[in-house]
């Protein structure tokens, strides 16, 4: 017999499925059923505001027709945001190419490693996930060793157009007279 959880999964995922959304998590926590949706993998665009609005009221009805959960909760649909959570093979396969952050059990930390990575991650399966270190060395970690992870944003401002050390553009001076004068003596 499925759980609760595994029964909202199978209720939701058409759903979304439907809206052109993934399900990304379901959990309880305490009184809260945590629904949380995303755009399809490869997207840019993140979900509207709308779009969560309409998935919300649709959960929301299918899940009261249905009632998968015998105790009071609360809903919340939600999005995984920037900076998303990794907890599922699933997630980490989702993600390759991206920065992450990844803190271990104490269990699964040899003597001499340090428990928390940073870096790019490289490649994922069911079972591991690999981790190009911001020192510049792959480390291949078991999902099920990992205690926490989630994505990193680069929040620093992008240049703006023009600027920066990518331009090449050659600089005139603000005074066009000086120039002129200088052209005459060179």
């Amino acid at each position: 017999m499925a759980t609760e959880l595994e029964r909202v999964r199978e209720l939701v995922e058409p759903i979304a499925s439907d809206l052109d959304l993934d399900l990304y998590d379901v959990e309880r926590r305490s009184k809260v059923l945590r629904i949380t949706i995303d755009t399809r993998a490869g997207s840019d665009d993140g979900i509207s505001l709308d779009t969560l609005s309409l998935a919300t009221r649709l959960i929301s009805r299918e899940l009261d027709h249905e009632d998968p959960i015998s105790s009071a909760y609360t809903l919340e649909v939600t999005s995984p945001g920037l900076e998303r959570p990794l907890r599922t093979p699933a997630h980490f396969q989702r993600e390759i190419g991206k920065d992450i952050t990844v803190r271990l059990t104490g269990h699964a930390v040899a003597e001499g490693e340090s428990r928390r990575l940073d870096g790019k991650l490289v490649a994922a399966d069911d079972t591991t996930a690999t981790v190009l270190t911001t020192a510049g060395e792959e480390r291949t970690i078991d999902i099920d060793a990992v205690d926490k992870a989630r994505t990193v944003f680069d929040w620093s401002p992008k240049p703006k157009p023009g600027k920066g050390p990518g331009n090449t553009k050659n600089k005139q001076s603000k005074n066009p007279q000086k120039s002129n004068k200088e052209k005459q003596q060179s």
